[in-house]
């Protein structure tokens, strides 16, 4: 690992696309692992480095250059190595990369190149096992020789049939060891180790002879856990890494494995698995004593070990590039942490540096005293403990150069206010440091009570008059030369406020404007700024509270809206490039007060808390008085509270809270007002629950009814979390039969509870009962409801209605009729009655049910067959269920109306009347007969129809004179029902008087449209209600 800081700019901005500087390495070699027998024939190393000149490179093994040549298996490209057809026997080892140009010399870190195998197995066969069954087993692994790890499965009797870790078996993947706890039956068969390496994409694998285990067959004894797979007493690990720990008992039953750390708390990223303890990304804060227990009903055992945490190095502190003057003394530092402590060491041009003649080295100091132009060069610390290494570079450039104000000469004019002082720097790059002189014309100046010239060479004068104006030239001179450079300094008038802002006092939400007038040098601009408690004011953030006057001698300041954060000292300062004037004046706003401070709660009760507060700001106006507010976790919504005295004043810091829920969570806070009005609250004090009490109200919404023969069910309401008052909350029911005088009592736990049934032999059927309800809790029992009456169960009634009669209506229609039930012997309130009809020659139980609702005596009863025998019964019904059947009686539908629609429909107009006539219909034998026709008349397909009703085949029917056409629909009627209908379009056609048109035969003409949609005329016969 490398540090280094940017190479300083030591020259002007034309000069830097030349400058030159060390080498940086911006790519270094890594730790490289090689598979043995790879298809790649070559390995590269990379080294990459930005200088200028540019870099040229060389590399090391294990400390010693390797010689490149032409017919070499080593090649440079740019600045890597490419190792061709590696081996292991030869280039296994330490690489480093070495940069080298005219400034200096550094060497990258070391990075390893190993080389990746994993041999087979031994050929030897492998000895069988043979075990009790029930006893614990280990086969042993025995990996071949292999780097890097592996990671372990079994093979039982074949591939793929790996063996899962199941808790009563475990793969050891520190030593690859198969663990059985306790055998069974199931595992008597051949055992094969497979092992697999992992390099890069290269994955290779190889499985042992197998062993075979043969188990007899015994008594299943029981004995307590013994652990075979333990971890060490030691296990070290490099923090960031993850820690596995490995515990695994034999025993019958199975052990079960627990882990715990023994001194200290257990780590948060920490894993545990039964066998294995994993802890993801370890910090020293992990480090410590683990134990794991494996444990069974025979007993228990306990295996601990320490985990000691280290670390790599890492960099506290770095060098950084330096440019020194020549014959300065330089002091250059670095610290790393890591554990064990890194040690330090330092290089000079990748050659080691250690204490001579003016140079000091000492751990991470490295101190130089009067440098020489030799000392430049690059410059290494090196940081390293046995868990790795790493750098850190800087270049170092001793500087030797004659006085130069090129880059930075004395301002040539320098304007002064009279009256004012003056500061003139001079600033040559010079090293060594130049030695400076300063003159006024050929005047050489000294220190005097006007004048001033410090150790860096800065001229000031003070008190300034006209006399002073005038050349002053700075002097500069080392052993490498000297230079000289002048400004011309003009004395101007004095810049003064003339105006200054005043101090006031507004409320919030006021508009203020400070006033700021200034004179000043006309040959100079004047520009205002102005401060808030010294902190300038932004003018383009201030949400348009701020805004400046434009005019050039005036610099007023205008606030807006002005809010309390407006409050504080307003400096104005008016300003020249030579000098400036400044005037201050407080601005106070009024506001609402502050919130209050530092909430606490004591004195807590059932229904009381006594609440302290501290006072806020009152933000210049006196609080008048306080609001108290309170949420309970229920609502979260902030409510004021009641509080004692009612009203708080202004000069209180503690109040009563009254008329609070017992048992409730509760947060408090607390609002200051003023005569501008309510502030911000304070924060919400701590949580706090108040004191149990006995319940204060009784549940409501007490109802009930219905259930099973013998039951009596009674309802609530279940009582709200706010009602409940305390903890071990219930419901305590009082019920007696109504008459009667002692009462009974039931006790519901439970606040969800909504419901209790009480069962009894003795009680009828819907009996009344009074029955009244109150809560408890562990503190007492509440107020009473008050009393309701609930009935009992009903059942089904008991009488049968009577005088039933049915008659026919139509052909698929009937009408019944019966006497209600009486009302004496209830068992439940009477719902209505139930129909049931079935035809001739069918059983009862196929009867279909048509049911009433309420206590009417008759019903109409559709869906019938035509010409078809009912039997009819009638039953009443309650929510028990129905009753006992009414005798049964019968009635016959009549026959179906004819299924011919009327023909020969003609119709005849004769001034305000239009004459319609058609055939007769005859009706079949199977048919009902026709007793006369219904007529659906309508003057277009928007207006109301009308009916009329013809006994024989032929009707007049009124029409307006303007009458065009109409629509008209004739149908037969009779006992059976309505016939089919026909259509026809009646027209007003040029002067014919007469067009006949059969509906059924003939076909249909452009002037008539006839239908016989018998849908059509259903849906208009359903709209006038027929």
């Amino acid at each position: 690992m490398h540090a280094r800081g940017e190479p300083a700019q030591v020259c002007c901005q034309a000069q830097s696309s030349t400058r030159s500087y060390g080498p940086v390495f911006e790519e270094q070699p890594v730790n490289t692992l090689f598979p043995e027998g790879s298809a790649e024939e070559k390995i590269t190393l990379a080294c990459r480095a930005r200088a200028s000149p540019p870099a040229t490179y060389r590399w090391k093994m294990n400390g010693t250059e390797i010689k490149i040549e032409p017919d070499s298996r080593y090649r440079l490209v740019a600045g890597d190595l490419v190792i061709s057809n590696p081996v292991k026997s030869k280039d296994a080892g330490s690489y480093q990369c070495v940069a080298s140009n005219p400034r200096g010399t550094v060497v990258s870190r070391e990075a390893s190149l190993r080389f990746g195998f994993l041999q087979e197995f031994s050929a030897e066969e492998r000895d069988p096992v043979k075990i009790t069954e029930g006893s614990g087993v280990m086969f042993t692994c025995s990996p071949p020789p292999h780097y890097p790890g592996l990671s372990y499965r079994w093979l039982l009797n074949e591939f793929p049939n790996f063996i899962p870790a199941d808790g009563r078996r475990f793969v050891s993947q520190t030593t690859g060891n198969l663990y059985i706890a306790k055998t069974e039956a199931s595992d008597l068969g051949n055992y094969s180790c497979f092992a697999t390496s992992h390099i890069d994409f290269i994955t290779k694998s190889v499985f042992s002879k197998f062993s075979r285990l043969s188990l007899a067959a015994d008594d299943a004894r029981q004995y307590g856990p013994t652990i075979k797979a333990r971890f060490p007493a030691d296990t070290y690990a490099l923090a960031g890494q993850m820690v596995t720990l490995e515990c695994f008992a034999f025993g019958n039953p199975v052990p079960r494995i627990k882990w715990r750390k023994v001194d200290g708390s257990q780590p948060s990223k920490w894993i545990a698995s039964e066998p294995l303890l994993q802890i993801q990304d370890v910090g020293f804060e992990d480090e410590g004593t683990y134990e794991c227990e494996a444990e069974n009903i025979k007993g228990r055992v306990t295996h601990q070990g320490r985990v000691i945490i280290q670390a790599q190095p890492e960099w506290l502190k770095v060098i950084t590039d330096t440019e020194a003057d020549i014959g300065s003394d330089l002091r250059w530092s670095c610290a790393a942490a890591g554990k064990p402590r890194p040690a330090v060491r330092w290089l000079r041009n990748g050659q080691p540096l250690t204490s001579q003649n003016r140079i000091e080295v000492s751990g991470g100091e490295l101190r130089f005293s009067k440098l020489v132009l030799e000392d430049s060069g690059m410059y290494q610390c090196v940081a390293e403990n046995k868990h790795g290494t790493i750098y850190a570079s800087a270049e170092l450039t001793v500087q030797a150069l004659a006085p130069d104000f090129r880059l930075n000469p004395v301002k040539r004019l320098i304007p002064a206010a009279r009256s004012g002082k003056v500061i003139i720097p001079c600033q040559p790059r010079a090293a060594p440091k130049a030695t400076v002189l300063w003159t006024k014309g050929t005047e050489l100046l000294i220190n005097s009570s006007r004048v001033t010239i410090t150790t860096d060479g800065t001229l000031i004068l003070q008190n300034i008059s006209k006399s002073d104006e005038g050349k002053y030239t700075c002097f500069a001179e080392n052993f490498m030369g000297k230079a000289n450079s002048t400004g011309i300094l003009s004395v101007r008038d004095a810049t003064k406020i003339t105006l200054a802002p005043s101090s006031a006092d507004i409320n919030v939400g006021e508009n203020l404007t400070l006033q700021c007038h200034a004179s000043h040098d006309p040959t100079m601009d004047l520009t205002f700024t102005w401060s808030l408690d010294d902190f300038p004011i932004d003018f383009d953030k201030s949400e348009g509270h701020y805004k400046r006057a434009s005019v050039e001698t005036i610099g007023d300041l205008s606030i807006f809206n002005t809010q309390l954060k407006h409050s504080g000292r307003y400096t104005c300062t008016a300003q020249t490039v030579v000098d400036s004037a400044s005037e201050s004046a407080m601005l106070t706003v009024r506001g609402p007060p502050g919130p209050p401070g530092g909430v606490m709660v004591r004195d807590i009760s059932d229904t009381t808390v006594q609440l302290s507060w501290s006072r806020g700001f009152d933000n210049h106006s006196p609080i008048a008085r306080y609001i108290i507010q309170a949420r309970t976790l229920l609502s979260n919504k902030w409510k004021q509270a009641r509080t004692n005295p009612a009203n708080i004043e202004g000069n209180a810091e503690t109040a009563q809270v009254v008329n609070l829920i017992p048992w409730m969570d509760y947060e408090f806070r607390v609002l200051a007002s003023n005569i501008l009005g309510v502030g911000e609250p304070s924060l919400p004090s701590s949580k706090i629950r108040t004191k149990e009490a006995a319940p204060s109200v009784a549940p409501s919404g007490l109802s009930g009814g219905g259930g099973a023969p013998n039951e009596l069910i009674i309802n609530w309401t279940p009582m709200l979390r706010d009602y409940q008052n305390g903890d071990g909350f219930g419901y305590i029911l009082s019920f007696r039969k109504k008459g009667t005088q002692g009462w009974l009592t039931a006790r519901v736990p439970h606040a969800e509870s909504l419901h209790y049934v009480y069962r009894n032999e003795s009680i009828g059927p819907y009996t009344p009962f009074e029955v009244k309800i109150k809560a408890y809790n562990k503190k007492g029992e509440g107020p009473e409801s008050l009393t309701a009456i609930v009935y009992s169960a009903e059942e089904e009634p008991k009488v049968a209605p009577s005088r039933v009669t049915a008659k026919a209506v139509l052909s698929s229609e009937m009408d019944v009729s019966w006497e209600p039930v009486e009302q004496g012997d209830r068992t439940g309130v009477l719902l209505g009655y139930e129909i049931r009809y079935w035809k001739d020659g069918d059983k009862e139980e196929a009867a279909d049910r048509v049911r009433t609702a309420g206590l009417v005596t008759s019903a109409h009863v559709t869906g019938l067959n035509p010409n078809t025998k009912y039997h009819v019964s009638v039953r009443a019904y309650n929510r028990a269920g129905t009753g006992p059947p009414s005798p049964s009686t019968n009635t016959t539908t009549t026959k179906p109306p004819p299924r011919r629609p009327p023909g020969n429909i003609s119709w005849t107009f004769s001034g305000s009347t239009v004459t319609i006539k058609w055939d007769p219909v005859v009706a079949q034998a199977d048919e009902s007969a026709v007793t006369g026709y219904k007529m659906l008349y309508r003057q277009d397909s928007h207006s109301v129809p009308t009916l009329y009703l013809a006994s024989k085949s032929r009707i007049d029917i009124p029409v307006p004179e303007d009458f065009t056409h109409a629509f008209v629909q004739i149908r037969v009627t009779g006992p059976g029902g309505d016939g089919i209908p026909a259509e026809v379009h009646i027209l007003r056609n040029s002067g014919t008087s007469m067009m006949v048109e059969d509906s059924v035969t003939k076909p249909v003409p452009h002037a008539v449209v006839i239908t016989t949609n018998s849908l059509v005329m259903l849906a208009v016969m359903g709209y006038l209600g027929l």
